[in-house]
């Protein structure tokens, strides 16, 4: 969706290869798109090591499980944590829906300092 926001248009994309594999899509619905485009003031992109660095987080912090998707929005306010500091931020947490071999991998690997 970013870069289709960024062109003003549907664009396809090669790929849509990450563990958040609840937001990956090749090419972003237009409706979506058009309903995006009137209020969104910006997208945060991250990695998948930063959503995996979320997943960790979560479960350490808030003993919460959260699959790649749902623990995206909490790596983008990771990400701007310079930028956010002394707001107040909320983001929405859902899907718990991760594999346990895959979860337990992530659990294992350290952060990096």
């Amino acid at each position: 969706f970013k870069k289709a926001l960024a062109a003003g248009r549907v664009v396809a994309t090669d790929s849509a290869d990450t563990i958040a594999d609840g937001l990956a899509v090749r090419v972003a619905n237009a409706d979506a798109l058009e309903r995006m485009g009137k209020g969104l003031e910006r997208v945060v992109a991250v990695s998948d090591a930063e959503i995996r660095a979320a997943i960790r987080a979560l479960f350490s912090d808030t003993h919460n499980v959260a699959e790649g998707a749902a623990a995206a929005a909490l790596a983008a306010v990771l990400r701007e944590r310079t930028a956010l500091s002394g707001k107040r931020v909320g983001f929405v947490l859902t899907g718990g829906n991760i594999d346990r071999a895959l979860y337990r991998e992530i659990l294992a690997e350290e952060d990096p300092t």
